[in-house]
């Protein structure tokens, strides 16, 4: 069945911009929540010894796989989401994916203003996403559980905009979180393995 995988550092390795309480919540119970009630759904179902990835695919737009949807595609945001952060990261990258936001997404100033307006302006809960798709950069964003996967693109980074991944921390001044993410922790080195495998 689905497990929930380990952080990739400690809960306090995030802080300042994301407290170790935060990460305690976000992370034990609201991460876990999602895996634990995907094994209850997908048990004695063809999902339950599916790979993840085809099971979001497999799922996505049928009105009556929306729980297994939900759950799986938040089991994979999640786990994705924690990899897309270290401590003393963010700020410009270099090598090819950087060439590629100059050419792509008109270099990184505006990259990021169109990143953080992505992930401030989704309504409600949801994500902000760098992808790749069809040889470009696009920046995004999904409501709810939605990710790129089951669009067929490939993503590079991802913020998650769910109140919980920032309420202790910032109460209602997302892009104060969302900055600070972009400037301090965003991992381009896991975007560079992502859009090698694009």
């Amino acid at each position: 069945m689905f497990t929930l995988p380990p952080l990739p550092y400690a809960e306090n390795a995030l802080e300042p911009v994301i407290s170790a309480n935060t990460l305690s919540f976000h992370y034990g119970k609201h991460h876990k929540a999602y895996v634990d009630n995907l094994n209850k759904l997908a048990s004695g179902t063809q999902y339950e010894s599916m790979p993840l990835e085809q099971v979001i695919r497999d799922t996505a737009g049928k009105a009556d796989k929306v729980g297994v949807f939900n759950n799986a595609a938040q089991v994979w945001n999640h786990t994705f989401f924690w990899n897309c952060l270290r401590n003393g990261a963010g700020g410009k990258p270099t090598g090819r994916i950087a060439q590629m936001i100059d050419s792509d997404l008109g270099g990184y100033d505006n990259f990021k203003k169109e990143f953080a307006n992505a992930c401030v302006t989704q309504f409600g809960s949801g994500w902000g996403w760098l992808v790749a798709s069809g040889g470009k950069l696009a920046i995004m964003k999904t409501p709810n559980a939605e990710n790129p996967l089951s669009k067929g693109q490939t993503a590079l980074l991802t913020i998650d905009v769910w109140e919980h991944a920032y309420y202790l921390d910032y109460q209602n001044r997302r892009p104060d979180f969302v900055n600070a993410v972009i400037d301090k922790l965003l991992n381009w080195n896991f975007a560079a393995e992502n859009l090698s495998r694009a």
